[in-house]
């Protein structure tokens, strides 16, 4: 028995000693799994400590943005794009090569045409260029690219003026174009600027023949806060325009903005009911200050066929041209300009109402080379 007791004495000890040896061993353990704060580069190293790549990042936000004097003018360079990629590659390449040869007229050529400038006007303004080069007025790819620069900022000089508004007078501002260019819905913009601007405006649905043209007009109206003068569906667009007029008068608004029926250029009959819109809209107290070609920027070339066949019935006095964010090329501004000698007065950079502005060549121009 006594035997018994020393064993069991003897085993609790001996467990005793092991329990307290693993003890002692894990507490060991973990004081050295932490890694030392100086031997790890963590989130809370001094700033001297982290890496330069990650001191740059954190200040970079602060001094990354520079000063700008017109703050219109990063948005206009963004939202042409495409026109801007169009050109920006042969830019580069130019400029690498260090040389005028028969490749650098080439890819002038190229890049102009895929800007959507247009055979005839590009010919001309190389022409003119190499000319230059010949006469030793230009050297180098430097400033081969800034007299095309120039070149095309005086294509553009034909723009000017703004929107013409005649004091003391019921103005009449027509809206022409085909179908899909976005003509009701650049009316509803203006409308809204103009109102911003004081002017008293009301609305002439001139459009009867397509069912949602009124529709889609009045609710520009409700929100520019103008009225709208509306006809039958399939009526005389002619009676419209003659009551917004008359009503104009009678009630004190000194601008109309009459919309027409978006007219394929090839039918004649809609070609002759379009100069007979005009003619009543020039009726007493009428004065028509403005008659406006809305053209799609992405159609190219073709807005410029387009175009030719209005200039034949109405006198256009200037061309409201949408779309051109997105995939249009910018370039069709010079086209119309040199090659029909109609100003851009509009164009259109977005959907919202704010995004229709004034055409500035200087500006545009900038933000294709800049």
């Amino acid at each position: 028995m006594l035997a018994l007791w020393i064993t069991l004495v003897v085993l609790a000890v001996a467990l005793a000693v092991l329990v307290g040896l693993g003890l002692r061993s894990r507490r060991r353990s973990r004081g050295r799994t932490p890694a030392p704060p100086a031997q790890a580069p963590s989130a809370q190293a001094p700033p001297e400590a982290q890496p330069a790549e990650a001191q740059s990042a954190e200040a970079q936000p602060a001094e990354a943005q520079p000063a700008i004097p017109d703050a219109a003018q990063p948005e206009l360079r963004q939202r042409l794009g495409k026109t801007r990629g169009a050109l920006s590659g042969y830019m580069r390449s130019l400029r690498a090569r260090g040389s005028v040869d028969d490749t650098t007229w080439d890819e002038l050529e190229e890049a102009l045409l895929r800007a959507d400038v247009g055979l005839p006007t590009t010919t001309s303004l190389l022409d003119g260029l190499r000319g230059r080069v010949r006469a030793g007025e230009l050297r180098g790819p430097e400033e081969v690219l800034q007299g095309l620069r120039s070149d095309l900022e005086a294509c553009l000089t034909v723009t000017g003026g703004g929107l013409t508004h005649v004091p003391d007078a019921t103005n009449v501002w027509l809206f022409v174009g085909v179908n899909g260019v976005g003509k009701t819905t650049t009316i509803g913009k203006v409308a809204k600027q103009q109102t911003a601007a004081g002017r008293s405006v009301i609305l002439a649905a001139g459009d009867t023949f397509r069912a949602a043209a009124g529709a889609q007009l009045a609710m520009w109206a409700e929100r520019a806060g103008v009225e709208i003068v509306r006809g039958a569906e399939g009526g005389d667009p002619s009676a419209v325009v003659f009551d917004a007029v008359q009503r104009a008068a009678a009630r004190g608004h000194d601008l109309v903005l009459a919309d027409t029926a978006g007219r394929i250029h090839t039918k004649v009959n809609l070609i002759e009911e379009l100069k007979k819109i005009r003619r009543v809209a020039e009726r007493p107290p009428g004065t028509v200050s403005e008659v406006l070609l809305v053209l799609d920027a992405t159609t190219g070339q073709n807005g410029l066929a387009q175009a030719r066949q209005f200039l034949d019935a109405v006198t256009i006095t200037g061309v409201v041209l949408t779309k051109l964010d997105g995939t249009a090329k910018g370039g069709i501004v010079v086209a119309i300009e040199r090659e029909l000698g109609v100003p851009v007065k509009l164009i259109g950079v977005g959907e919202g109402p704010d995004d229709l502005i004034p055409f500035v060549a200087s500006e545009f121009v900038s933000a294709l080379f800049e």
